[in-house]
């Protein structure tokens, strides 16, 4: 409950106080943003299958941003910014489907 609490609030103060993201942190937004999806996504998952637990979802949630965002920044210094960000994109992109998938399957049963 906390979390969405957090959730809200934080919705809230991007809606009425626009904030600018710097130039230097547009390019890693986005895949912080997917990150932090399927972490979210693989919690929903997780209480679905009744072994949610907040320490794993706090850990989950954090280290896949700051993976993610380290694998696009080395990628930059590297020279191929591009193509790491849509490799982790589709990685991530498929774990939320795999865990989209699961969560249908547990409450459609299909």
């Amino acid at each position: 409950m906390i979390a969405v609490i957090g959730l809200a609030i934080g919705v809230a103060l991007g809606i009425f106080l626009h904030p600018d993201v710097p130039i230097w942190l547009q390019p890693y937004l986005p895949i912080a943003v997917v990150a932090a999806l399927d972490a979210v996504v693989g919690a929903f998952r997780a209480l679905a299958e009744g072994t949610f637990v907040d320490r794993v979802f706090i850990v989950s949630f954090l280290s896949n941003i700051v993976i993610a965002g380290l694998l696009v920044f080395l990628g930059d210094q590297l020279g191929v910014g591009a193509q790491i960000s849509t490799g982790v994109i589709i990685v991530l992109a498929m774990r939320i489907f795999a865990n989209a998938a699961a969560i249908r399957r547990k409450f459609f049963k299909a």
